[in-house]
């Protein structure tokens, strides 16, 4: 197996660590292999594959997708550092409303898997950053597309940037207890 994983107190998150293969002309590793991931029980079927590019101090999230485009997301970083969150939003789930948060960035190459159910959002920690993210479960539908506040009290994340750049679209998000349960 080419990846060593990771698990935390929040059911179905998974932090992916690839084995990297280096020598004199640079480095080789996988990003996804469909049976080792399987042997770790992440069955999903990879859909879509996004890309974004950020400059330092942008928060982007927390967005996550309602209904039959309801996602799970395997994300990594490109090029820079991000600080990654995915907050639990299954009503049921002992870890309801709490966050995790991870650093991902282009020298470490570890890829953290969020399941449906999980809201997702990045900070920029580096000058910029380039963040790639396969998703599972529907293809983007803007009908779909939820979110929560990036400075939601209740959460209390401390996204490690000072001054966050943030979308309109995303200051005016509800907070997490003006949701209806989606999961």
């Amino acid at each position: 197996m080419n990846f060593t994983v990771l698990t935390n107190e929040f059911a179905g998150l998974k932090i992916i660590e690839p084995k990297i293969f280096k020598d004199s002309r640079g480095y080789f590793f996988e990003t996804y292999k469909s049976s080792d991931f399987k042997s770790f029980g992440l069955s999903d079927d990879f859909i879509q594959t996004n890309q974004s590019f950020s400059f330092q101090n942008v928060v982007r999230g927390l967005h996550f997708q309602t209904g039959k485009s309801a996602q799970a997301k395997l994300v990594r970083c490109l090029r820079g550092e991000i600080y990654d969150v995915a907050v639990d939003l299954r009503k049921n789930s002992i870890t309801f409303g709490k966050f995790f948060g991870i650093h991902l960035s282009a020298q470490n190459k570890v890829m953290f898997y969020i399941p449906i159910g999980f809201a997702h959002g990045f900070s920029v920690l580096s000058e910029d950053a380039e963040v790639s993210y396969n998703v599972s479960g529907g293809e983007y539908d803007q009908k779909s597309e939820a979110g929560i506040r990036f400075d939601d009290p209740s959460l209390a994340i401390d996204w490690k940037v000072k001054n966050p750049i943030v979308s309109d679209k995303d200051q005016i998000l509800p907070f997490l207890n003006d949701l209806p349960n989606f999961f």
